[in-house]
């Protein structure tokens, strides 16, 4: 009878264990607050204006950089 009370015991145990860990998994929202800008020709998302500038040079040459002034906040 000892051991099904420690078997209770260690599965409660578990239990909680788990439940602690599956508490903050997803770091969806995060990303998607980063990624605040988007590229006027192939609206992908892209965290900075650097970033955005790299990638105009890079995946639409013949289109000319918007100014910075465009993406700031309101």
């Amino acid at each position: 009878m000892a051991r099904g009370q420690q078997k209770e015991q260690a599965r409660q145990k578990a239990q909680k264990e788990a439940a602690k860990r599956a508490g903050g998994g997803s770091q969806l929202g995060a990303r998607a607050a980063g990624l605040q800008i988007k590229c006027p020709k192939c609206f992908i998302a892209i965290a900075n204006y650097n970033l955005l500038k790299q990638h105009m040079e890079a995946k639409h040459p013949k289109d000319t950089v918007p100014p910075e002034s465009d993406f700031q906040q309101k």
